[in-house]
């Protein structure tokens, strides 16, 4: 890989992150950074789980994990229960406060996607799916 390559692909970086707003402290308008709203996502996707369960999904530092969920019980956006499987292992679950804020920012980011791509036809966002899917393929694949 040449200096130019690297630097493309550093261009493309600040050029989405820019487009999605990545740069700023808050997400989507709300009062969540974006490493908050994907433990929210994950958490509303895989609940109940354990805090093990979202470090394996969103590959996460365990003490940051670990500060957000102290800081989302503290909100109110979270609970936690002793599992049934495993005395040790709590099992963590979003309350009504923790599924609305979910829901707020799940709607804000559709709405961001949809705001965004209004001005492209049809093909245009079939095309663009379509690299994103190669770009996951080409990322997610080792060669030899």
């Amino acid at each position: 890989m040449t200096e130019k390559d690297i630097q493309k692909i550093r261009d493309f970086n600040r050029f989405y992150t820019n487009i999605i707003g990545l740069v700023d402290n808050h997400i989507l308008d709300s009062p969540y950074s974006l490493p908050e709203a994907r433990v929210l996502y994950e958490m509303y996707h895989h609940q109940p789980c354990t805090a093990s369960e979202v470090i394996l999904s969103v590959k996460m530092d365990k003490g940051y994990l670990s500060r957000i969920i102290k800081s989302f019980k503290k909100s109110g956006l979270i609970k936690s229960k002793p599992s049934k499987e495993d005395g040790r292992a709590l099992l963590l679950v979003l309350t009504s406060k923790g599924n609305s804020e979910f829901d707020k920012i799940n709607s804000a980011s559709a709405n961001q996607i949809e705001s965004l791509l209004s001005r492209l036809s049809a093909e245009k966002i079939k095309e663009l799916i379509h690299c994103m899917d190669r770009l996951k393929r080409i990322l997610t694949t080792t060669e030899q």
